[in-house]
């Protein structure tokens, strides 16, 4: 790294990548991007040059090589993700791999394990559980604050089902609304809850129209006592983006779960009908998972997040994929 800055590329000019994580190393206080990438030269130079950033490649092969990126991030279609981190950590670049990490969990362990054999950084981008909230209402769950806990729902939809070229909608780039907006309530109540599901049991619109992908989902993650999560999601359903926790003696309301402006990030405990906002500070989660990953290579301190959290997490979600396509209930112990 040069100075105190890691020096980022970036792996593809996706949307994600443009409208959030570029501006968001540019704000972080431990970033920089040096270069961006893509297989459209017209793409990579526009995207260069809107953001101010020096080297434009035409290929990811070029920006793997070159020796002043310290970390890439790859905002790729899901089957592209293990073999771009795998040829990033051979080259000994870092890596921020978007979610689902992988297409299964097995792709996700041969990353976690080539990262580790590299020597280098691999983090999963699951921005929403960098935000201050989250450690929040783990605390409160933690303490007590709603009583014993009873069960989780969580719900992540839109509808862009016209769009039928979107590569949400092809089967062989991993598409489908459980790899893409499922796996994010599954993600928060195993870090909420802090434990592993026993079981799952999922149920899914799988359309012809759009290559044989689960366009919706509902879900139930079973946990020890009882505690459950149930989950809805899709990409052909009225938009939702929320997450209720409910405890004995209370409820923790969470608008904006997964994705939204810095100031709408907050949550609402409700206990024997008295209703108090939680105090959070306005956070751009996507700066702040920039931020603790840099951190982690400039202080050399361990990530926030272990890697093989992303190997559970897909485990969950090889399960949950199993059963929509069996209509079975998979145990997971």
């Amino acid at each position: 790294m040069q100075g105190e800055l890691v020096r980022w590329g970036v792996i593809g000019c996706a949307g994600i990548a443009v409208r959030q994580v570029i501006p968001a190393i540019q704000c972080s206080k431990t970033g920089t991007v040096t270069a961006v990438a893509s297989r459209s030269p017209v793409k990579a130079r526009q995207t260069a040059a809107e953001f101010g950033v020096r080297k434009a490649y035409d290929s990811y092969e070029k920006i793997v090589e070159d020796p002043d990126i310290d970390a890439v991030y790859i905002p790729l279609p899901n089957h592209l993700h293990r073999e771009w981190t795998i040829r990033a950590a051979q080259a000994g670049k870092h890596v921020l791999c978007e979610k689902p990490i992988a297409l299964n969990s097995r792709e996700a362990q041969e990353m976690v394990d080539v990262c580790r054999a590299c020597g280098v950084r691999l983090a999963e981008a699951f921005m929403y559980r960098y935000h201050p909230r989250y450690e929040r209402i783990r605390e409160a769950v933690k303490a007590g604050e709603i009583g014993e806990i009873r069960t989780l729902h969580g719900a992540f939809s839109f509808n862009n089902a016209k769009d039928l070229d979107n590569i949400r909608y092809q089967s062989e780039m991993g598409g489908g609304s459980i790899y893409d907006v499922g796996c994010y309530p599954i993600n928060a109540a195993r870090f909420l809850l802090e434990q592993e599901p026993i079981a799952v049991t999922a149920h899914a619109m799988f359309s012809t129209l759009h290559d044989g992908v689960d366009m919706s989902a509902t879900g139930l993650l079973e946990f020890e006592d009882g505690v459950s999560l149930t989950f809805e999601c899709g990409m052909w359903s009225y938009g939702s983006n929320e997450l209720r926790i409910v405890g004995s003696e209370g409820r923790i309301d969470v608008p904006f779960a997964y994705v939204g402006k810095p100031e709408t990030l907050g949550a609402t405990i409700l206990v024997h009908d008295e209703c108090r906002e939680l105090a959070v500070p306005t956070v751009d989660p996507y700066v702040a998972e920039i931020d603790d990953f840099g951190r982690s290579l400039i202080a050399n301190r361990p990530q926030r997040f272990d890697p093989e959290e992303s190997v559970r997490n897909m485990r969950v979600i090889d399960a949950c994929l199993e059963s929509a396509r069996t209509h079975t209930r998979v145990s997971l112990v």
